[in-house]
C-alpha cells in the first residue's frame, strides 16, 4: 500500500475513533515497521502462547492440512516475514506462495528471502490492505489455499468478522479453501499473560501506535503518560487490550486539526482478540456463505486451524 493511502486510512480512523465517548483504534495501526517489529519479539515471549502452539500444529499436521485442501497455491493475508508459512512450503506441494501485507518493505524482504530458500516457487508478493484491495490478487493458476493465521480474525467485533468471512468467501473459487487460524477459549491465568508480558515487549506494542499518530498525523501524544492494561472479558470471550490515561490533559493532532481531552484514568481500546469455540466459529463460517471442512488443533486445545470452503 502507498504511503498516502495508509496515512487517509489512518486519519480517518482516528478521527472516528477518537472522537466517540468510547475512544477506540483498530489493532491494525499497532502494525508498523517498529510494530512489526515488537510484535515479533512477543511472540517470543515465554507468555505468549499462540504463535508456537499454532506453528505445533502446521508442524504436526501441515501435510494433512494441504492434502485436505488438495491446493498447490498458497496466499496468505498479513504474511510478514512468512516464519510459519515456511511450514507448509517446506512439504513440496506448493506451487506458488502470494504473500499479502499492508508493508511493502516487509514484502519485499520477506519475497527476496523466500526467492532463495524455494527456488521452484513462483513467489507473487501482494501490497494492500486485506479489508479493502483483496482483488490485488492475480488470478489463480490452479486450487488455492488463502491463509489467514495468527488469529488476526478475533481482532474483528462479530459483525464485522461475518463481513470480513463474507469478503473472503467470495474470493473463494469451486476448488479453493480458506485456512483460518483461531484462538480457542482457555484459563484466565493462560490468556492474561499472553497480553501482559513481564518483559513489558506488549506494553511497548500497545504504546506505539500513539507513536504511529505522532508520526503520521503531527500528534503530541506522549506514550509514557499511558499505561498498557489488558483483561479477559468472559461475557464477549474476548482479550482487551487498553491504554489507561495517567493524568488529565489534552492531545493536538496537526493534520487533523482536532483536539482531543483525555480525562485521568480514561481508556482507549487498541485490540480485542476474541477466542474462539467450535460452535462459535462453525456458526460465524454459516453466516459467511462458508462451511467447515478440517479442524485441526493441539493437544492441549489451545488453538485450532479450520479448513472452510465457500458453500455452493
Amino acid at each position: 500500500m502507498d504511503h498516502l493511502t495508509l496515512q487517509s486510512t489512518l486519519a480517518d480512523d482516528v478521527l472516528d475513533g477518537l472522537t466517540r465517548p468510547f475512544k477506540e483504534l483498530p489493532a491494525k495501526h499497532l502494525y508498523d515497521a517498529r510494530g512489526s517489529e515488537l510484535f515479533e519479539a512477543i511472540c517470543d515471549q515465554p507468555e505468549y502462547y499462540p504463535t508456537r502452539t499454532e506453528r505445533l500444529i502446521l508442524e504436526t499436521r501441515g501435510e494433512e492440512i494441504l492434502e485436505a485442501a488438495g491446493a498447490i497455491e498458497l496466499a496468505e493475508l498479513g504474511a510478514g516475514s512468512a516464519a510459519k508459512t515456511r511450514v507448509l512450503l517446506d512439504t513440496g506441494r506448493i506451487r506458488r506462495y502470494l504473500p499479502f501485507d499492508v508493508s511493502e518493505s516487509a514484502l519485499a524482504d520477506a519475497a527476496e528471502a523466500l526467492g532463495i530458500e524455494y527456488p521452484d516457487v513462483d513467489i507473487v508478493p501482494v501490497a494492500g490492505d486485506f479489508e479493502q484491495h483483496l482483488d490485488r490478487f492475480p488470478p489463480a493458476t490452479g486450487p488455492r489455499l488463502l491463509a489467514f493465521l495468527g488469529g488476526t480474525i478475533g481482532n474483528f467485533t462479530p459483525g464485522a468478522r461475518r463481513t470480513f468471512l463474507r469478503l473472503l468467501a467470495t474470493t473463494l473459487g469451486p476448488d479453493d479453501a480458506l485456512l483460518l487460524g483461531t484462538d480457542l477459549v482457555k484459563d484466565v491465568d493462560v490468556l492474561e499473560p499472553a497480553y501482559d508480558d513481564v518483559a513489558g515487549v506488549t506494553a511497548a506494542f500497545n504504546r506505539n501506535v500513539l507513536t504511529v499518530i505522532n508520526r503520521e498525523l503531527g500528534g503530541d501524544f506522549d506514550p509514557e503518560l499511558f499505561d498498557h492494561v489488558a483483561f479477559f472479558d468472559p461475557e464477549h470471550e474476548w482479550i482487551e487490550m487498553r491504554l489507561r490515561c495517567r493524568r488529565a490533559h489534552t492531545v493536538h493532532i496537526a493534520e487533523l486539526d482536532l483536539d482531543v481531552a483525555f480525562e485521568r484514568g480514561e481508556e482507549l481500546r487498541t485490540e480485542i482478540s476474541t477466542k474462539f469455540r467450535r460452535e462459535r466459529l462453525e456458526a460465524d463460517f454459516e453466516a459467511a456463505g462458508l462451511r467447515m471442512d478440517g479442524w485441526f488443533t493441539d493437544p492441549k486445545g489451545w488453538f485450532a486451524l479450520t479448513l472452510a470452503r465457500r458453500v455452493g
